[in-house]
């Protein structure tokens, strides 16, 4: 049985179900991916034979139990292997179109399907040259308004936040973005916001009020199927970038600072998805792709409090400053 899916601009036809997505048919001009699991099929046998090299071995995450990843290149770019040492593996192909994934227990699908939609489709957009922003995104005025930042300061958390007061989510983590007619546009990922406890505390009183995103990993997720929130499913013209600074103690905090287009610049170079996959000319290109996003898009620096409590406080500014922003853009 095949599975048939839409997420990141991508038809994908899966050979399992992918939790997290919803059936739907690919589009004319969509990318296809073809996601298999099982048995080793015959072309991973093949690719995999041929000498090797690692090209990045990224330790466990102290902050995030992020587990140990290593990524490997067979033979001239013939195929990638991305390795976790949880057991969970995939295996791409030369053209990024045909992907298999394994697992060992106790990890299930829903592993599978978790790392599928994150760090392996941000590996996929890379080989396919499409810059993608460390960022969530929200649709506000019917443009995208994106939240870039660091691991753990808060992107996932503010966009479920304002998530919850009504704006659809476009994505969170990997934000891709595509110039069209002269404009950029952000393209929807898929329907959660993946979250840690203390988050889901933060925005709900209870740590337990979501559902877990796997059976043996404690995150949680915002289900965007619009009962308590909405997902926005087409992509949308970017209005407005937040870069999120580290949480601040100030009475004046959470606040917004502009930024001057070159500072803007230096600062989305440091959030763009897999930046460290990139060779010298790749690089060279998206500081060209980056430096007209930021003469185009106003990007400002959004300064957060550190006491969760202030979370409305902080939504109500994103949401009057886009709001001003846009009007004047």
């Amino acid at each position: 049985m095949t599975y048939s899916y839409r997420a990141f601009g991508f038809g994908i036809h899966s050979t399992l179900e992918i939790p997290g997505l919803v059936a739907a048919t690919s589009r004319p001009g969509d990318y296809g991916i073809t996601l298999e699991s099982g048995p080793e099929p015959l072309w991973v046998k093949e690719a995999t034979a041929d000498t090797h090299r690692i090209l990045s071995h990224l330790p466990a995450g102290l902050r995030t139990a992020d587990p140990t990843f290593v990524l490997t290149e067979y033979g001239d770019a013939d195929c990638f292997a991305l390795s976790y040492s949880d057991g969970a593996r995939f295996v791409v192909n030369r053209s990024a179109d045909r992907v298999w994934g394994t697992f060992d227990a106790p990890l299930t699908k829903e592993d599978l399907a978790t790392y599928f939609l994150g760090p392996v489709m941000g590996f996929l957009l890379r080989r396919k040259q499409i810059t993608c922003l460390h960022a969530s995104g929200v649709e506000l005025n019917g443009t995208a308004v994106l939240l870039c930042a660091d691991t753990g300061h808060g992107k996932s958390t503010t966009a479920a936040a304002l998530a919850l007061r009504g704006a659809p989510v476009l994505g969170e983590d990997v934000v891709p973005l595509e110039l069209s007619k002269g404009r950029f546009w952000a393209v929807p990922g898929y329907p959660r916001v993946c979250l840690w406890p203390d988050a889901v505390a933060s925005l709900t009183g209870d740590a337990n009020a979501l559902p877990k995103l796997t059976p043996v990993w404690e995150k949680r997720y915002l289900p965007l199927d619009g009962v308590r929130a909405c997902f926005a499913q087409e992509k949308l013209p970017v209005g407005v970038i937040y870069r999120i600074a580290p949480r601040s103690g100030a009475a004046d905090a959470p606040r917004v600072e502009l930024l001057r287009p070159r500072e803007a610049l230096l600062e989305l170079v440091q959030n763009t998805y897999m930046n460290w996959l990139l060779n010298r000319e790749q690089r060279a290109e998206e500081f060209n792709v980056l430096g007209n996003l930021v003469q185009q898009v106003p990007v400002r620096r959004l300064v957060p409090h550190d006491d969760p409590a202030r979370i409305p406080q902080l939504c109500e500014l994103i949401e009057s400053d886009a709001r001003s922003v846009l009007v004047t853009s």
